[in-house]
């Protein structure tokens, strides 16, 4: 949630913003209508409310008739208040209601335009040359016992799958490097809830755009996360931070659920593009005039995973229409696929300055006061499309899958062998 204070004395940024977006920009003028009316009727309710403790007071002193008259009046007074008090409230929850539909001020930095207008920041690492023709991940997946989406279309339906054997593995070994780089680097380790209550979903801004693709469980009104930063973010929800322990971070390993929606026949082959999948997250609380540096920290941390991996990517900076309401600018690591001969993203960590925390409620307290703090947030692995990398691009010709040497002593040997 953008401060209203900030959005009437810039609203021409505002207006950019959504522009840039793609989004309404009109609500910005609607806010600044509406919190007009909304300090009205706080200027009404304060200077009505200073009569009522003045005529208390009178009230006390007086005797006889003058004292019935005052009475009188206070009763009148007292229902002038209570009814500036209820205009004052109203006013309040609409303005609110409004500055919630507002995503978050772009960041000048970020790229304008839609999904394909990204810019390219690096390419790191060059894409392999087989002299063989290379096998796709789903098929690898069967030669190694790894990966078996039919029974899991059978079970579960569309886009999912089973781990088995080395694939199961796979993720252990990939979850336990993450926790340990994570937690080399000072993040707390944290294993989450995955189902959470309304305020935590709208509060970290997944109930906007992303609804359609949120998984609700309607009779008890709460929701399976498609990622560890809801439950994260929400985790110091309505509390005040020590601001000498900022930046405080976590390291968040959880089941994810996503929908999908609006992505029919995409990616329907393999596990690129599921309901179901686990991941390590990594979550930030820090002070906002650091956040850019933060965010500069945690891409590192991402792309030393993917170093790691001995996987080539590249990293890309994320255009305005594609970021999430959320996020004021977002860089993504995308993975170089061989079958697919094109990178596709693997990692994300996007600035959220204080827009999360504000719908949160979440502060911290240092020398100057207390402020909304920042949040940052950066996938360290996700586990089936890092599953896809590191397979298809270290295989063999016989099917078989050298694996990473980050990787060998979580799982005692150098390769996977066919079963």
């Amino acid at each position: 949630m953008i401060d209203v204070k900030f959005i009437r004395e810039n609203p021409d940024a505002v207006r950019a913003s959504q522009t840039g977006r793609g989004e309404d920009a009109s609500i910005v003028d609607q806010i600044i209508a509406s919190d007009e009316l909304r300090r009205v009727a706080i200027e009404k309710f304060e200077k009505l409310r200073a009569e009522q403790n003045v005529l208390s007071k009178s009230v006390g002193a007086a005797k006889g008739d003058e004292k019935a008259a005052l009475l009188e009046n206070a009763k009148e007074l007292a229902t002038a208040v209570k009814e500036a008090d209820s205009k004052r409230a109203e006013a309040e929850e609409h303005t609110k209601a409004l500055v919630m539909q507002l995503s978050n001020v772009l960041d000048p930095g970020a790229p304008i335009g839609g999904e394909a207008d990204f810019k390219v920041l690096e390419h790191v690492g060059t894409p392999r040359k087989f002299d063989f023709e290379p096998k796709d991940h789903v098929e690898l997946g069967k030669l190694l016992g790894a990966i078996d989406t039919e029974r899991g279309a059978k079970v579960a339906g569309s886009r999912s799958y089973y781990l088995t054997g080395s694939g199961a593995l796979l993720e252990f070994a990939l979850v336990n490097y993450a926790i340990s780089m994570a937690v080399k680097a000072g993040f707390v380790p944290v294993i989450p809830p995955v189902l959470v209550n309304p305020a935590a979903m709208e509060g970290t801004g997944f109930l906007g755009q992303a609804a359609e693709n949120v998984y609700r469980i309607e009779k008890d009104d709460v929701y399976l996360v498609g990622t560890s930063e809801v439950p994260l973010a929400a985790m110091h929800m309505d509390e005040v931070l020590n601001g000498d322990k900022l930046p405080m971070r976590y390291a968040g390993y959880s089941s994810c659920f996503r929908r999908e929606a609006g992505t029919y026949g995409k990616d329907t082959r393999g596990i690129i593009r599921v309901h179901q999948f686990d991941k390590v997250e990594m979550f930030s609380f820090c002070h906002p005039d650091q956040a850019k540096e933060e965010h500069a920290r945690i891409l590192q941390w991402e792309k030393d995973f993917l170093n790691a991996m001995e996987i080539p990517y590249r990293v890309i900076d994320v255009a305005s229409g594609d970021l999430g309401s959320s996020a004021n600018r977002k860089f993504d690591c995308e993975a170089w696929i061989p079958t697919q001969d094109a990178y596709r993203e693997v990692t994300s960590t996007s600035n959220c300055t204080e827009f999360q925390a504000r719908r949160l409620n979440i502060r911290y307290k240092d020398a100057d006061g207390t402020k909304a703090v920042a949040t940052l947030n950066g996938t360290l692995v996700a586990i089936p499309r890092m599953i896809v990398a590191i397979l298809e691009n270290h295989q063999n010709a016989d099917g078989t899958v050298n694996i990473p040497k980050a990787l060998q002593p979580f799982l005692g040997k150098e390769r996977f062998e066919l079963v």
